[in-house]
């Protein structure tokens, strides 16, 4: 039996773009003074409305709304790391073992596309699926069912890649065999409904997750 079509999330998984906007928080945390709480962290993690959680933290901390040149400030500094944030490890050779493979991120699809193609990925998968395409996003399952129409398969064929708690819960509601690969060790303990948890996508033989072992 063939390896699974892969299903990889993007940012945080195919790039490391989830690490460094959750640093350009940071910064504007830092920037105001205002210590950025664990757990409103861990909510931003994963979320298309992450930035709605920390604005609306840091209007509760400050006593006043953010105002718009601290947000364009912030934006600013999540362009420019962003923009640095490399490949994770093992992306490519994972790649390569796949006989199919595409991405369902909730991130707009020209944000996406703009990052593939700066790290010379965008080749190597069949299609994207993206926030454009639905209005219901992670852990919603619709951007999942989306991928295995459009792939062709059945869940059963697939093999989904998560990085974060909401990836992980879409990717299982649509009924699609999940591993996730935290990009930070604190993010593993949100995960533990994946079929796997491993520190690297390097470790990630999909050799293992044939239908017919799965």
């Amino acid at each position: 039996m063939p390896v699974p079509f892969l299903l990889l999330d993007f940012d945080g998984v195919v790039c490391d773009t989830e690490r460094a906007a959750l640093l350009a928080w940071q910064d504007l945390y830092d920037r105001l003074g205002v210590p950025l709480d664990g757990a409103v962290r861990d909510r931003m993690v994963g979320n298309s409305a992450g930035a709605r959680v920390a604005l609306a933290d840091l209007a509760s901390r400050l006593g006043r709304p953010v105002r718009d040149d601290e947000w364009d400030w912030q934006r600013g500094r999540r362009a420019d790391r962003c923009a640095a944030a490399p490949a994770r490890p093992g992306a490519e050779r994972l790649l390569d073992t796949a006989e199919g493979a595409a991405i369902v991120s909730s991130s707009p699809a020209a944000w996406v596309e703009e990052h593939l193609r700066r790290l010379g990925l965008r080749d190597r998968f069949a299609f994207l699926v993206t926030g454009d395409d639905s209005d219901r996003h992670k852990p919603a399952p619709d951007l999942y069912l989306h991928a295995l129409a459009r792939a062709g398969v059945g869940a059963g064929d697939a093999l989904a890649v998560e990085d974060s708690p909401p990836g992980v819960r879409a990717a299982r509601a649509a009924g699609i065999r999940c591993v996730a690969v935290p990009w930070e060790s604190a993010g593993a303990p949100g995960v533990a409904g994946a079929d796997a948890v491993l520190t690297s996508l390097a470790e990630l033989d999909l050799r293992r997750y044939r239908r017919d072992e799965g």
